[in-house]
């Protein structure tokens, strides 16, 4: 499938300390597309990933689950590796959740996952397969973001198959947040409406085997914080955490 414009991977190569850059669901680099600039200015070598099936179409999408999405987060460690000494993973929403699952089986030299997802505010999901039953999509509300609408190019509908797969890969998840070691920064807001502020407290807890964690909360952005008005305070959150744990 031909990707759409604007929703091509990017790499920017600059220093010798890397950063694996992973979207969210229905989403595409787009969306880390700001974070990247922004890192690359400060001379970190960037690589954001289009999972596979996003940045198409929805019915490319379709033809996709969990597995091929965490292969290329694989493919994408592996690649930035080979140019860099150190590499963190960040990942927001279920980027988010496939970075923490990525450090469990790798090594990484931290991650940061944003509005990661354990609990999802959405009453409809208790009731997912019998939606299956009778439609294949499900209309997406997008949220009009204070940035250029290049930096969120995303789907307007869901294919309902892969949300199961998405629930799947949380409940993987949930169960390797004890194998990690490497530092981890969660960033949550407290006032968004797709993800429960739960679910931060939730990977904060279960991260056992982390002796450098922090949480982070925010009180004024939704679910994207790295597209809304506490984008910078985020950045630079992110620089901090990335400062304090290279070499």
């Amino acid at each position: 499938m031909g990707v759409m414009p604007g929703a091509e991977e990017f790499y920017f190569r600059r220093g010798r300390i890397g950063c694996l850059l992973i979207h969210g669901f229905t989403s595409s680099p787009s969306e880390m597309l700001l974070l990247g600039e922004y890192l690359a200015d400060m001379e970190y070598t960037v690589l954001g990933i289009r999972l596979e099936g996003h940045g198409t179409t929805p019915e490319d999408m379709m033809r996709t689950d969990h597995q091929h999405w965490y292969q290329d987060v694989v493919r994408g460690l592996q690649q930035i590796q080979r140019d860099c000494e150190q590499v963190f993973v960040v990942g927001l929403s279920m980027g988010g959740i496939l970075a923490l699952y990525l450090a469990s089986e790798y090594n990484t030299d931290g991650v940061v996952a944003l509005s990661a997802p354990i609990f999802i505010n959405n009453y409809k999901l208790r009731f997912l397969p019998i939606y299956r039953l009778f439609r294949t999509y499900e209309p997406k509300q997008r949220k009009t973001l204070p940035v250029d609408p290049r930096y969120n190019i995303a789907y307007d509908k869901v294919p309902l198959r892969c949300v199961t797969s998405l629930l799947e890969l949380i409940s993987k998840t949930k169960k390797r947040l004890g194998k990690i070691k490497s530092p981890v920064l969660i960033v949550q807001s407290k006032v968004e409406h797709t993800v429960k502020p739960e679910s931060a407290e939730y990977i904060f807890k279960n991260l056992t085997g982390v002796e450098d964690k922090k949480l982070f909360w925010l009180r004024g952005s939704g679910h994207v914080v790295i597209l809304d008005k506490e984008r910078n305070v985020v950045f630079e959150a992110i620089v901090e955490f990335l400062r304090k744990h290279s070499s």
